[in-house]
């Protein structure tokens, strides 16, 4: 069926119309990108002082850092970073196969996993795999109300541990890389990481200067841990937004491309059915004034 050029016009300006929505989005992709590395950047800052502050307390204290955490219950807490929105390709499915993956690969059962997703996305995914869900939370819309939802999961941790005696947690999320890739990591927050903190032992003391401290070493040890985590789940929702946002990104792109392949294709056939239409017209006069003058 032949299309008439107002069809044409209608479909070029259509594509155009939308050619800017998705020029829009790729800039509020990479505006929310360049957010969420700032986030992380400050953070770290901040992360190396706890850690400092971990060396003053390992300094001044004569346990010696050995073995691995016991764990006294087999309940295992999984924090699983999705996303609520689309057109992000594959990054749901990338972070879900890979908590599960991970979890079979240490022998965790169903009934000993605990799951919190972050994003209804990555929800259906795993209620699709018949997985049982204790929680799930949306996502921030924002860098700044990232810190409102570490508030929320804080308690609901905390009401699952004396609940479950849950002793182990995890965090599963999509970690940018450069351009627009990513990929899953683990962060093990529950039992504490015995090798880290003899990482942290190690390290050399560049001043000169000893420190000293007045609280009680138990309480600072606490605060300083209970830091770390809030730390480390919001490096953890940052990363996963910036890795949402680079997917984001990198749909849109071919999506632009695809629809400027379409306007230009729509345009020749626009040209080429316009140009068809004059020689007709012209054919038409100079058959009528053949037959007229015939």
């Amino acid at each position: 069926m032949t299309q008439t050029l107002e069809s044409l016009r209608g479909k070029i300006n259509s594509a155009t119309d939308l050619l800017s929505v998705v020029t829009t989005m790729k800039a509020i992709s990479a505006v929310n990108i360049r957010h969420s590395e700032k986030a992380v950047e400050a953070l770290a800052e901040y992360n190396r002082t706890i850690e400092m502050g971990l060396k003053i307390l390992l300094m001044n204290s004569e346990t010696t850092l050995t073995g691995e955490s016991t764990l006294k219950n087999n309940q295992f807490g999984a924090i699983i970073f999705g996303s609520d929105q689309g057109l992000v390709g594959q990054f749901n499915r990338v972070i879900v196969n890979h908590a599960l993956n991970e979890m079979n690969r240490f022998k965790i059962a169903e009934q000993d996993r605990i799951l919190l997703v972050v994003g209804i996305r990555s929800a259906a995914i795993l209620e699709q795999g018949e997985q049982r869900i204790r929680s799930i939370l949306p996502v921030p819309s924002s860098i700044p109300h990232i810190t409102q939802m570490l508030q929320e999961i804080i308690v609901l941790i905390e009401s699952l541990r004396q609940e479950h005696g849950l002793d182990r947690l995890v965090l599963f999320y999509n970690h940018p890389q450069s351009g627009v890739s990513y990929r899953p990591v683990s962060l093990q927050l529950l039992p504490i990481n015995i090798r880290w903190l003899q990482n942290i032992d190690e390290k050399e003391w560049k001043s000169r200067c000893l420190p000293t401290f007045t609280t009680d070493p138990n309480r600072l040890f606490s605060a300083l841990i209970r830091e770390h985590f809030l730390v480390s789940m919001f490096s953890a929702y940052a990363r996963s937004m910036a890795s949402e946002n680079a997917s984001r990104l990198a749909t849109m792109q071919v999506a632009e491309r695809n629809i400027e392949e379409r306007i230009e294709e729509l345009t020749h056939h626009y040209h080429q059915t316009r140009q068809t239409a004059i020689t007709t017209e012209i054919l038409d006069i100079v058959a009528g004034f053949e037959a007229l003058t015939g």
